[in-house]
């Protein structure tokens, strides 16, 4: 399903997504994304989110070197991508259906002496989150993972599988639709949630989350 109702005849800023290759610049490289809009649609184009992601971990607001960060919903592998090259030791992981794109992405982007930092993993939100050590990541990353609500119970159940007191988690998002508030309000239960970025020209905030102390629950 679509985030939005795009069709083949949808022009102006969709035609990018139709493109085989989508060129970026991050961390002094360049990085080439190859996108197959026809085969895996939403997982395999590079959405805003992604982009204004990768734009804010390269601002240096959060210390990669030696992060141990999980990209959820990776899709093309952008922002994983990004974060691998700036220094943090990357899961990227997705639905099944789209690993084997994502695994190309990933080693087409990154030099060899930096492609062990980067691992590509199934996840599927809320199923065999046991293959996942509770706790285990330092910063958790999202680009436009926020849309569809049947899915938003799974999401949250992960992201507290995997985040310690002290983890850090960052979503990109662009909010379309009240639900897209109905997921921040139940983050905002277990999490304390704020607004650290907004790129007013693709109209995407990044949220930052942390788990909840008991103290605050207090």
């Amino acid at each position: 399903m679509a985030l939005v109702p795009y069709t083949e005849t949808a022009e102006m800023g969709l035609q990018r997504f139709h493109k085989p290759l989508a060129t970026f610049s991050f961390a002094n490289h360049t990085i080439q994304i190859r996108q197959d809009w026809k085969q895996l649609g939403v997982a395999a184009v590079v959405w805003d989110a992604a982009v204004v992601l990768a734009t804010y971990l390269e601002m240096g607001t959060v210390e990669l070197r030696g992060c141990s960060a999980v990209e959820l919903g990776a899709g093309t592998g952008l922002v994983g991508i990004v974060a691998a090259l700036l220094g943090a030791h990357v899961t990227i992981t997705d639905r099944k259906v789209a690993l084997e794109f994502l695994k190309s992405n990933v080693q087409a982007n990154l030099p060899p002496h930096i492609q062990p930092k980067a691992v590509v993993k199934e996840l599927t939100w809320g199923q065999n989150l046991g293959r996942f050590s509770p706790g285990e990541f330092d910063l958790i990353l999202g680009a436009d993972i926020i849309y569809l609500e049947e899915t938003f119970t799974d999401l949250l159940q992960t992201l507290e599988h995997l985040c310690s007191n002290h983890s850090v988690v960052l979503l990109a998002c662009r909010i379309r639709y009240e639900r897209d508030y109905n997921f921040l309000a139940m983050l905002e239960r277990q999490f304390t949630v704020s607004k650290v970025h907004y790129d007013s020209e693709k109209d995407v905030h990044i949220y930052k989350a942390q788990r909840r102390c008991l103290r605050e629950d207090l």
